[in-house]
């Protein structure tokens, strides 16, 4: 179990946001737990890179363990020129390089979800919806976000999905801070 201070950062380089990284986008689909190694080889390559992760907290035996992991397991998104892709598939830790169509949808997707990385927020992964009311943020730190809206036990989560990768995220708002799109 890595330290705090161990894990990788979660946008390389952290100083930008992934609007203004420069070049092509790709999805790379890792080696089984291979995220943060892929990340630190990124890092250390100086390509630009987003891999978002959460806090799981576990109990064993008395003792609180607390983990830093991939929000999309098996995923890490990065974008560079085409040295930059043959770099990623010379590491050996990736197992299939996606290409990305929709340029513009993948980094509208991943925006949201940057700024509550940034903003501190608990984001937890989250089942994939495929039928639900589309909503949209109206107030708030998340205004203008749009996802879909899910309730578990009184509380409201807005699901931001990444239709490209069939996977998706949550993050808890008031019910009050919500509208149905049409």
């Amino acid at each position: 179990m890595l330290k705090v201070s161990e894990n990788p950062p979660q946008v390389w380089p952290e100083a930008e946001s992934i609007a203004e990284f420069k070049g092509t986008w790709w999805v790379a689909h890792t080696k089984s737990r291979n995220e943060k190694s892929l990340a630190w080889q990124m890092h250390n390559k100086s390509i630009s890179y987003f891999l978002p992760m959460h806090w799981k907290v576990s109990k064993k035996r008395g003792r609180t363990f607390r983990s830093l992991l991939p929000l999309f397991a098996g995923y890490i998104f990065f974008c560079g020129e085409e040295n930059d892709r043959l770099e990623v598939l010379k590491t050996n830790r990736v197992a299939n390089i996606i290409l990305v169509n929709d340029q513009q949808g993948l980094v509208a997707d991943l925006r949201p979800i940057e700024r509550l990385i940034r903003q501190g927020a608990d984001l937890r992964p989250h089942k994939y919806i495929k039928a639900g009311e589309k909503c949209r943020v109206i107030a708030g730190a998340l205004m203008g976000a749009e996802g879909i809206v899910s309730r578990s036990s009184k509380r409201t989560r807005l699901v931001l999905q990444i239709d490209m990768l069939g996977q998706a995220t949550s993050v808890e708002v008031e019910t009050d801070f919500v509208e149905v799109i049409d």
